[in-house]
């Protein structure tokens, strides 16, 4: 069995567990993971698995991490994924993708990299604001020119890469998948108007958005709930704005996948209120829509980018910023529930066909194998 590489400068997020369960669905491939930091309390993954470079934040290891961004000198951490002799490298986010380049030259094997929203959306000033935005604008031509096939992860994220500057004919739109096993409607709801959102707490997700909404929503329905799952930079102004104005809200933080699940099955409706963000930032495919439809959910959001919703069919949209719009689509889906169940079975149909995990995953290494064997074939006999 041929083995990947999955390379992601940090490994992994509590947002990114779909890189985790796309290699867990992996059929015909054996999964590694590289990176260049191991966070606590991150996705969980097979420690046995996983190569990092360093695994803390002391001062020596964040200078070995700014060494081999800067410059590809890391060797005892190359000599270790070397032994693994993996056959291909496959890198989330183009960014990421950037810093494996010096383990491509050393490992001389393929690359593959997908693209997922903010690494192609962004604008080149949003990326210099980092270091690993930085080492991309600095090395970007060369991985155009190494990488073998560039996956976006919608049809948006591929008219962005082209107009990039990516090359057209290295340019695929593979949507990564949702485990429709695990993401299932609940036999039984319990009734409670409670309105979910499930995302980073950072300005593309829109949330100040939703708790503005809420009290309008609140106004006319005092028993609705909002319940806030996920974290980040923002969480601290966004409770701060709650305090002062709704009543019936929650701030969860960062959960694990079962808990999100929990969440769902008690939600009346997924509330998605993503924007293009100030620096361009914005959705490539978001998988909460996604996961929320698996579970038999509606899912209201503002119309834009990567919002596989489909108005009146499987959620509603209402224009970007409109809180008054949104409030009232709350409404609709909180106050009438066979409306709200039929959108939620339209959803999950609609995913099983287009967003399945096994389907999207076995597309994934028919990709792998292109690659390899255009490789061979390259090589000659």
């Amino acid at each position: 069995m041929k083995r990947v590489l999955f390379f992601r400068t940090e490994l992994l997020p509590p947002s990114e567990t779909f890189i985790a369960a796309q290699a867990v669905a992996l059929r015909r491939y054996d999964p590694w993971f590289a990176g260049l930091k191991r966070i606590p309390g991150g996705v969980a993954l097979d420690e046995s698995r996983v190569i990092a470079l360093a695994g803390t934040n002391s001062l020596r290891d964040k200078i070995a991490r700014r060494i081999y961004l800067r410059t590809g000198f890391a060797p005892g951490f190359l000599r270790r994924v070397e032994s693994l002799k993996p056959d291909l490298i496959h890198a989330h986010f183009a960014t990421d993708a950037c810093a494996a380049l010096a383990l491509q030259q050393r490992l001389r094997v393929p690359m593959i990299v997908t693209l997922h929203g903010y690494d192609v959306t962004s604008t080149d000033a949003g990326l210099h604001s980092s270091p690993l935005g930085r080492a991309y604008l600095h090395r970007r031509h060369d991985l155009w020119e190494r990488a073998s096939a560039f996956l976006c992860v919608s049809e948006w994220i591929g008219h962005n890469a082209l107009k990039r500057g990516f090359p057209p004919e290295k340019l695929r739109v593979l949507p990564i998948g949702i485990d429709v096993e695990s993401f299932c409607p609940p036999e039984s709801r319990i009734k409670e108007p409670l309105v979910l959102f499930v995302g980073r707490l950072v300005e593309k997700k829109g949330c100040v958005h939703l708790l503005r909404a809420m009290r309008m929503v609140e106004a006319q329905m005092p028993e609705a709930r909002l319940v806030i799952v996920g974290d980040g930079p923002l969480r601290f102004v966004l409770e701060a704005e709650a305090r002062t104005s709704l009543h019936r809200y929650e701030f969860i933080g960062a959960v694990s996948p079962e808990c999100v699940r929990d969440w769902m099955r008690r939600a009346s409706v997924v509330a998605v209120p993503s924007i293009v963000a100030a620096n361009g930032d914005s959705e490539g495919l978001c998988l909460v829509v996604c996961e929320a439809q698996a579970m038999g959910l509606p899912v209201v959001a503002f119309r834009g980018p990567g919002i596989e919703v489909v108005d009146g069919e499987t959620g509603l949209l209402v224009p970007q910023r409109d809180e008054n719009a949104l409030a009232y689509a709350l409404l609709a889906l909180l106050q009438n529930e066979p409306l709200a169940a039929q959108m939620g079975a339209a959803g999950r149909h609609r995913v099983e066909r287009l967003f399945n995990l096994r389907r999207q995953t076995a597309l994934l290494e028919e990709q792998y194998d292109k690659v390899l064997g255009h490789v061979s074939a390259k090589v000659g006999p």
